[in-house]
């Protein structure tokens, strides 16, 4: 696009939105016809020279917010607006509610604690660049190496160390091993015990829950055997940082959770802000029990997600 096209588009937006001309006088004005003033205010929409917002003013979360406080006793809920019950807008407004919420509160010399996945990198490529001093960003837990769906570990990590203007700390090693001996065995080493205990000092940490169905990457992969897999799936609801919890937020198996590398559960509590971002119908029984473990302080999720956790017993 040339810059006359430029400035021609975003001069009819300035006069239609900012100065209320209607199409028609535009149209006159700059000797034009008014299907080409239309298409022109449709090109500055598409090339993001124009944003608009609706605020409406029947749509008042607040109450919403303070009951699931309540129920949940946490000491933040932010709940993003969704036009309508479908996963991807709900995780579209999810995910910049998270990020905003992140540029309001990350200040110097913060470690900020983060996981993976596609809720994860969806708040990565929402968050702003704020110049801050010191902070540090780490990833929370092991990865992913054999698997054909991309989980973007390497790339949400970057994406938050950019935005707070700092250098990605990975975690360069398996998110499962194969029995408790291995993990510490790698956990001596002095270089992954520093990166792992990083984490642990984090102040601010930022995750999601994952269902147990036959939807879930971990079970997809091999890692866990036919008699861990009929266990997780009769008895666990969700998992955090693939740590996998009950319905009231207990640990489903200490067997598979010795040989988990990454933060535990129970760190996750320590933090000045354990800050889960998670919504949807098919992973309410997770964010429950979540919830109820009292595994986050500020909670983030759309206005269906949190209606259907008000009724949840």
């Amino acid at each position: 696009m040339t810059i006359d096209k430029k400035r021609l588009i975003i001069e009819v937006a300035r006069l239609y939105y900012q100065f209320d001309y209607t199409q028609q006088a535009i149209a006159k004005k700059l000797g034009v016809s008014r299907p080409t003033v239309s298409r022109l205010l449709q090109q500055a929409k598409d090339h993001g020279f124009v944003k608009i917002k609706i605020i409406d003013p029947f749509t008042n979360n607040s109450e919403l917010s303070k009951s699931l406080q309540a129920k949940y006793k946490i000491d933040h809920v932010k709940i993003a607006y969704a036009a309508m019950e479908e996963e991807r807008e709900m995780m579209q407004v999810m995910s910049e509610a998270a990020a905003d919420y992140l540029h309001q509160v990350i200040k110097d010399g913060d470690v900020l604690g983060v996981t993976w996945g596609t809720t994860m990198h969806k708040v990565a490529l929402q968050l702003k660049q704020k110049h801050v001093k010191g902070v540090e960003i780490i990833q929370l837990k092991g990865g992913v190496g054999l698997s054909d769906v991309n989980t973007y570990e390497s790339e949400t990590v970057y994406l938050f160390a950019e935005a707070f203007n700092t250098v990605p700390r990975y975690l360069p090693l398996p998110v499962f091993v194969d029995n408790p001996t291995v993990k510490e065995v790698i956990e001596t080493d002095r270089h992954m015990h520093r990166l792992i205990n990083l984490g642990k000092q984090a102040n601010v940490a930022i995750f999601t829950v994952g269902a147990v169905d036959d939807e879930s990457l971990l079970f997809r992969l091999g890692y866990f055997s036919s008699e861990e897999k009929s266990l997780l799936q009769s008895e666990a609801v969700g998992d955090i940082c693939s740590r996998f919890f009950t319905r009231t937020g207990d640990i489903c198996s200490t067997s598979i959770n010795d040989r988990t590398i990454g933060i535990e559960l129970e760190e996750l509590k320590q933090k000045e802000k354990s800050i889960l971002v998670a919504g949807g119908s098919r992973k309410v029984e997770a964010i429950h029990g979540a919830l109820l473990g009292g595994y986050a302080n500020v909670f983030i999720t759309d206005q269906y997600t949190a209606q259907s956790l008000l009724i949840h017993d």
